[in-house]
């Protein structure tokens, strides 16, 4: 239930952070018989519905139904304005980019207004659905890897003692000693796979090399001793040197010991992070844009933050749309399917309409968008990472 709640709370902050950027939305400027009455607000006398002075509305609701038609339409703005940009947005999606571009404000939601209902209500609905980031995920991996790999290879190390052990009784049968010796051979293979296996496995960096003195009582190398066993080095109190402690090389190692340490909480903050964080979608993406309309003067950056405003919005409604269909249980092919064939047919249509270019040119051009999406997407994460490390 906290989830639905959080989910509420998320789209009335969207909604409310909408309205911050439309003040005056959906608010006109209509005749009323009632011109002839002074504002109850600041005492002028209005000339139409609304006060000309301050803006207040003429008739004032004392009932309990106006309050809740002032909840939905003050945090959700569900006025003229909304219902006139979203059939454009999800159908003809250039079209809506070009008048907004060519001057038509007025009859339009804004795209910033869109871009912030839609992404706070994408992560509400997320929650709603149950799509959130898991929570009981055990801190500290790193370090309970690399115990594992201490607890194997000291086990192994112990095998290969009793192994020697047993082969050097002179009285074994011959099938015994060399059922004892291939037991050998494959613990010692086993160690040197561990070996060799560092640096490309993570938490296996540093098991074996030079160290403080071994257990032997001989400087600590990843060689085998005169019995044939592999030592791990010590430490000075005699416990094992396996040790991948961050070092002090910046942001990147703090990052990395905090997803080690609690990487629930780490998968939070990037959840978190990400959708107050999400309009650097906007600026990252544009010089993408930009490049694809290089050679064309016409088009300006403006043109390119708001064709990347609404694209980012449609996806928004469309990652709404398909975990609520996912949170009824109609999912399943239908939603990958949707998540295939939706985006890049709607990028088509807003290319077309948004610069006016000919089947060929939008065609290329989406090819070349596919691409930089995922760099934007690599970017972004990055810097959510980077976020989450500070």
């Amino acid at each position: 239930m906290s989830d639905i709640t959080d989910g509420i709370g998320v789209a009335i902050e969207g909604a409310l952070s909408g309205r911050a950027v439309e003040p005056k939305h959906g608010e006109g400027a209509a005749k009323s018989d009632a011109a002839d009455r002074s504002c109850l607000n600041c005492g002028a006398r209005p000339t139409g519905d609304f006060c000309q002075n301050c803006g207040q509305k003429l008739h004032v609701h004392r009932t309990l139904s106006a309050i809740g038609h002032d909840l939905v339409h003050g945090v959700l703005h569900l006025d003229g304005k909304f219902w006139r940009t979203i059939p454009l947005l999800l159908f003809k999606p250039g079209k809506l980019t070009r008048r907004y571009i060519d001057g038509e404000r007025a009859k339009f939601v804004s795209p910033m207004a869109m871009f912030l209902f839609g992404v706070f209500a994408m992560f509400a609905a997320f929650q709603f659905a149950g799509l959130s980031v898991p929570t009981d995920l055990e801190g500290d991996t790193g370090a309970q890897l690399r115990e594992l790999a201490v607890a194997e290879v000291e086990g192994l190390q112990a095998t290969q003692k009793e192994l020697i052990a047993e082969l050097e009784k002179g009285d074994l049968a011959a099938d015994a000693r060399d059922k004892l010796q291939a037991e050998l051979n494959e613990a010692n293979a086993a160690l040197k796979a561990l070996e060799q296996a560092q640096g490309e496995v993570p938490f296996l960096e540093g098991l074996f090399g030079s160290g403080p003195d071994t257990a032997e009582g001989g400087q600590g190398t990843a060689d085998q001793t005169d019995d044939d066993t592999t030592q791990i080095p010590l430490t000075e109190d005699g416990k094992s040197n396996f040790n991948l402690a961050i070092k002090d090389n910046g942001i990147f190692d703090v990052g990395l010991e905090k997803w080690q340490k609690d990487p629930s909480l780490m998968l939070y903050k990037l959840q978190t992070n990400a959708y107050k964080f999400s309009w650097l979608l906007i600026p990252i993406s544009i010089p993408f844009v930009w490049l694809l309309f290089a050679f064309r003067r016409r088009f300006r950056a403006y043109d390119h933050a708001i064709f990347v405003t609404y694209s980012i919005s449609f996806m928004s409604l469309l990652f709404i749309a398909l975990s609520l269909v996912t949170a009824a249980g109609i999912g399943g092919g239908w939603v990958f399917t949707a998540l295939v064939f939706i985006p890049p047919l709607h990028l088509y249509k807003q290319l077309r309409g948004t610069y006016e270019v000919g089947r060929f040119g939008a065609t290329w051009r989406l090819l070349a968008l596919s691409i930089f999406i995922w760099i934007v997407i690599v970017l972004f994460l990055q810097a959510l990472l980077l976020l989450g490390a500070l």
